[in-house]
């Protein structure tokens, strides 16, 4: 489920049709049960609504992927994950940190069936909390409790579904709050779509009523969206993770499992506690952008050792030798403790805890990578 982030839904939803979307239209019913009411967000492939269910008189969040077979097949796909998930909630209380889902439906449209998902209703992603916050990055106590919450869900999802999420990053991490703050933030966008002479509704106005009623140590957060996960024992694309989370063996075309989840914690941890990637590649004249990605990780994590590198089939795409890069000559070394002092100018006795939570999590064989389970054991999460 997509963040609390908005969109200017209703003046492009005519258009939008055309691009495979469903013409959702405020105050209809989804399936006989949903009451429509107000776009919680929008994406390439779904929309997102909120609405009131008739049947239990509470708010839930709808999912409406594009309609066709492909878009059907994917939802499909999630779907069969989720209820995974939920059947086994009961075992394991680390499934509190992954969103729950209620139920799904289908409907038919002009672009064939879109197969809808029913969640519980949550606060705003991380990454409207981040870019509240401007660049400096959030408390660190919130942070060391957020990537705690985030490392159990997986932990959760890793162990006892079978399941790798394959996206985690700030816009997949949402903000569980209690229902009264939710209202708030619920009648603040309203208030700012159809109050007169008010300004154009922005998402930084949402977060800012939300930040006022809220605490945000009381704050929870849960993973959600599910739509680009997979079985660990069947992967379904060889192309997963947003740019800056990519691990490494994703970045070189090789097998990925759990492990691909860890590296982007890590990069989401740095990115909470920064405000900033701790990768942010970009392509040159005569270089990719996964070039430079590789280039960038090898830059801060050092030379990858030639026993590994040689276990990598396709890594002549980046090296003409084990760990020389072969379009890119030079490569300028630093530390990511030197970075936290030299760059965010963190004193080394807070950088230091926090570089010896983030290496494990990022060590370049996937194998030797710390699980989930090793990582919430880290005194960095409880001091």
């Amino acid at each position: 489920m997509p963040a609390m982030d908005g969109c200017e839904w209703q003046e492009v939803a005519s258009a939008s049709c055309a691009e495979g979307y469903y013409p959702v239209r405020k105050g209809e019913v989804f399936n006989g049960r949903y009451l429509v009411a107000q776009n919680l967000g929008c994406g390439y492939f779904s929309t997102v609504w909120l609405c009131q269910d008739l049947g239990k008189k509470k708010c839930v969040a709808v999912k409406v992927p594009k309609g066709g077979e492909d878009f059907a097949e994917a939802a499909l796909d999630e779907v069969m994950l989720l209820r995974c998930v939920n059947s086994k909630r009961r075992k394991d209380r680390a499934s509190d940190h992954v969103i729950c889902f209620f139920d799904d439906f289908k409907m038919i449209g002009e672009n064939g069936f879109h197969v809808c998902l029913v969640f519980e209703l949550l606060g705003p992603s991380l990454q409207s909390l981040l870019k509240s916050q401007g660049v400096q990055g959030l408390p660190l106590p919130f942070v060391k409790k957020t990537t705690q919450q985030v490392l159990q869900g997986l932990h959760f999802l890793h162990k006892e579904c079978r399941i790798i999420h394959t996206d985690i990053k700030p816009e997949n991490i949402l903000l569980h709050v209690t229902e009264e703050s939710l209202q708030t933030l619920l009648h603040s966008m309203v208030s700012l779509e159809h109050g007169a002479g008010a300004k154009p509704k922005r998402p930084e106005d949402d977060m800012a009523a939300f930040l006022d009623c809220c605490n945000l140590m009381k704050m929870g957060v849960k993973i959600a969206d599910l739509g680009s996960a997979c079985w660990t024992y069947k992967p379904f694309s060889k192309k997963i993770q947003t740019q800056p989370y990519r691990a490494l063996e994703v970045l070189l075309g090789l097998d990925y499992s759990t492990p691909a989840d860890i590296w982007s914690a890590a990069c989401l941890a740095f990115e909470l506690a920064t405000g900033e990637h701790l990768f942010d590649p970009q392509a040159g004249q005569h270089f990719s952008r996964d070039d430079d990605h590789v280039a960038r990780i090898i830059e801060l994590l050092g030379r990858i050792p030639p026993k590994i590198a040689l276990l990598w089939k396709q890594a002549s795409t980046f090296f003409n030798r084990p760990s020389a890069l072969l379009r890119m000559s030079w490569i300028s070394p630093y530390s990511l403790c030197h970075i936290l002092t030299d760059k965010y100018s963190w004193p080394k006795q807070q950088a230091a805890p926090f570089t010896g939570f983030l290496l494990p999590m990022l060590e370049y064989a996937p194998e030797r990578r710390a699980a989930a389970e090793k990582c919430l054991q880290h005194p960095w999460l409880n001091t």
